[in-house]
């Protein structure tokens, strides 16, 4: 019993520390209003990095200390030890941590930093960038107290007391962070940059499809160079959809038309033009021209038609792959964008869906007939095909954890009267199961969809209109809760980013992060020192260069650094995003 009552002291310190430690991210984000150029700025900078360091060196503090409380419960438990004297060293390295937090003179500091703020409505990258890290270093806080403290919980010694106390600790926690979310999204808004960043995505989303558009009808078709691109790959929906966006963006950066043949496609005899808009009004045949296999830019330059391979097996391979974005448009989309290779894909997913009219029409009647209405949130549970292949198995309510935490949210700002779920599926059952056990929300879906979606359905007229409007649903939705290994998800959130000026972190996967199949190398670079604290971690430099290979969401990602070419885990919120820039045509009015 008297274990139990020192785990319940420890808890409560755990709470004092965290609660501490996300006040001062809070205060820290507000330093980052002013957008003017003068000394002032300059102070208000160089203190923000005064206080930015020492938060820096309590982060580490914080990480050390839980991870004493984990080798000191896994010893005690292999030992066969009570935890009694284990607990009160615990309680004194809490109370060092927790007087080191109090006695930092955080507001008047900041005080002195925010005062006679005036920021400009269009902010710089700099300022732009640093917010986004700010917010993404509270989440991946949040994701690595949370995934601590369960371990705490789910230990054998942890009494059933000290579980209730760390269930609380998590939902406050959750609580706060949600908290400063939301005063981030709010700061990102305030000064009229709201209106910016809407105007800027539509400007940016304009210019890119008429770039496409110019791409794709050529004043002269029988003179065009083109780009043949057969719709052939033995995959689903998702997968052939982004077959299709490599081929147009393989045509965008050798400034080829593409050309579709999608006769005899297995979703559809018909084609892809069954359901969607040709990808041109002037050239769509390249019959009769002399032909050639893709292949370096010297070898090809001649011929009038090049034939396209998957992107598995392309040699050599272009640099105009993702993760890659153009360099004429770099500048802007980093300032705009927290993922700008998304933004990017989902330009040439956005020019290649375009629906017929008798498919718009159904979207539309079906979107009535559900009740499709925001806030929605949307959430992807595959059950049939890939599951224990490609993806693991989830449940019902690992998914509604972060439905929770969403509408959590967004009650801060006002009442939610309904809380409304999108849900897709290709199990019916998962539908019944969900309105069962989550009698508060509202679940929006369609069991015909469902259905259509089963393996025994898959490649019908059916199975078709089905994964078209999820696809559609999920992207149209607020949030996004899914499993980024999944095609059918990575596509919604392509599609939510080209409806949203910025949605890059409105969403949770479950295994994966974001990545495109065949993409170039996803490199992140080092901005914090990080010194290995077990064998299954790395070590790491400010800049170096660390290829990520996922994010565990518990606060570590896994990768390899390419400087000591050890591969192992390293805090996520040490590393920053390394965006590969190329040069691409600009298809200007002269060109």
């Amino acid at each position: 019993m008297h274990c139990r009552d020192n785990m319940r002291i420890s808890t409560r310190w755990i709470v004092l520390v965290v609660v501490a430690w996300l006040l001062i991210v809070y205060l820290f984000s507000s330093v980052y209003q002013s957008g003017d150029d003068g000394g002032a700025t300059y102070e208000r900078v160089r203190l923000a990095l005064v206080e930015l360091d020492t938060l820096h060196k309590q982060s580490e503090e914080l990480s050390s200390f839980i991870h004493e409380i984990r080798d000191k419960l896994n010893s005690a438990d292999k030992e066969g030890l009570s935890l009694d004297n284990a607990h009160k060293d615990l309680d004194k390295s809490i109370y060092r941590v927790n007087e080191e937090l109090r006695n930092l003179a955080v507001g008047k500091d900041f005080a002195k930093i925010t005062e006679d703020a005036a920021p400009a409505a269009v902010p710089s990258k700099a300022y732009e960038q640093l917010r986004r890290r700010v917010q993404n270093g509270v989440t991946e806080l949040w994701f690595y107290v949370r995934a601590e403290l369960d371990k705490i919980s789910k230990h054998p010694e942890t009494g059933t007391a000290a579980k209730t106390t760390l269930a609380n600790v998590l939902s406050n926690g959750a609580l706060q962070q949600n908290t400063i979310i939301n005063d981030l999204d709010m700061l990102a808004d305030i000064e009229g940059r709201k209106e910016w960043r809407e105007k800027e995505a539509q400007e940016l989303s304009d210019l890119v499809q008429a770039r496409i558009h110019k791409l794709q009808n050529p004043k002269d078709c029988q003179e065009a160079k083109k780009l043949m691109c057969d719709l052939n790959k033995g995959c689903g929906y998702g997968c052939q959809l982004h077959h299709l966006v490599y081929c147009l963006m393989v045509a965008y950066g050798t400034q080829r038309t593409l050309i579709l043949n999608s006769r005899g496609w297995r979703y559809s005899k018909e084609g892809w033009e069954k359901v969607f808009l040709p990808i041109s009004d002037t050239c769509s045949s390249g019959t009769g021209l002399n032909s050639i296999k893709w292949g370096d830019e010297e070898s090809i330059k001649d011929y009038n038609k090049v034939v396209m391979p998957i992107i598995d097996s392309i040699k050599p391979r272009p640099p105009y792959l993702p993760l890659s974005i153009p360099e004429d448009l770099s500048e802007r989309l980093m300032r705009l964008h927290g993922n700008p290779s998304a933004w990017w894909i989902g330009q040439f997913v956005n020019f290649l869906t375009k629906p017929q009219p008798e498919l718009a029409e159904d979207i539309e009647k079906t979107r009535k007939k559900m009740g499709f209405l925001s806030p929605i949130v949307g959430i992807h549970i595959r059950r049939t095909d890939k599951v224990g292949t490609e993806a693991a198995l989830h449940s019902i309510k690992e998914y509604m954890i972060h439905v929770d935490e969403y509408y959590q949210r967004l009650e801060l700002k006002g009442p939610v009267k309904t809380k409304r779920v999108y849900l897709a599926t290709d199990e019916p059952k998962v539908i019944a199961e969900a309105k069962q056990a989550y009698p508060d929300y509202v679940f929006v879906s369609d069991v015909d969809i469902a259905k259509s979606a089963s393996v025994t359905s898959r490649y019908s007229d059916a199975s078709l209109r089905g994964i078209i409007l999820d696809i559609y649903f999920l992207g149209q939705t607020d949030f996004l809760v899914c499993t980024f290994s999944s095609q059918v998800c990575r596509v919604a959130y392509e599609v939510m980013n080209t409806i949203h000026s910025d949605a890059s972190s409105w969403f949770r996967s479950l295994d994966d992060i974001y990545y495109f199949g065949g993409q170039h190398a996803h490199n992140q670079r080092a901005i914090y020192e990080h010194k290995a604290q077990s064998r299954e971690e790395i070590s790491m430099r400010p800049g170096d260069v660390i290829g990520i290979a996922g994010n565990h969401w518990d606060g570590y990602s896994l990768g390899l650094n390419r400087v000591t070419n050890k591969r192992g885990l390293y805090p996520s919120f040490k590393v920053e995003e390394i965006i590969d820039i190329v040069k691409l045509p600009s298809y200007d009015e002269n060109s």
